[in-house]
């Protein structure tokens, strides 16, 4: 099950900072890399999908709830301010979408047999490879 959510332009504070990294002049003249700093408390998101992306662990989560993203992918400052909210989008799907709890199995007994049956046969072989007694 996925909850629907819509982020609000005004929650989202972007920044432009300049790239680090080769690319000669133009990194050290132009701002083209993006910070996009997105307060998951304050947001208009709703109260399961904030809960669960406080508990996702994602480093890009500060300890305040705050998501920091930083995007320098492209020459251009509006593809990397598209590119920081596209990655902040799917980090909000993954929270927003429901995992299926998982159902433990336990394996045949004759897959368990099978395998401990090939344990015995490799330790025969590795056993032979030992020094030849008189």
């Amino acid at each position: 099950m996925r909850i629907h959510f819509t982020l609000r332009p005004e929650e989202l504070d972007i920044t432009a900072i300049r790239a680090q990294g080769a690319g000669g002049q133009n990194v050290n003249k132009v701002s083209n890399a993006v910070h996009l700093r997105f307060d998951i408390a304050a947001s208009s998101l709703p109260e399961i999908i904030r809960e669960r992306l406080l508990r996702l662990g994602d480093q890009r989560i500060s300890k305040d709830g705050v998501i920091v993203i930083k995007a320098q992918a492209f020459r251009s400052l509006e593809k990397n301010r598209m590119e920081a909210i596209r990655r902040l989008e799917e980090l909000i799907e993954r929270a927003a979408t429901e995992q299926k709890a998982r159902r433990p199995t336990r394996p045949t007994r004759n897959s368990v047999t099978r395998r401990l049956e090939s344990k015995t046969r490799r330790a025969a072989i590795k056993a032979g490879r030992g020094r030849v007694g008189e």
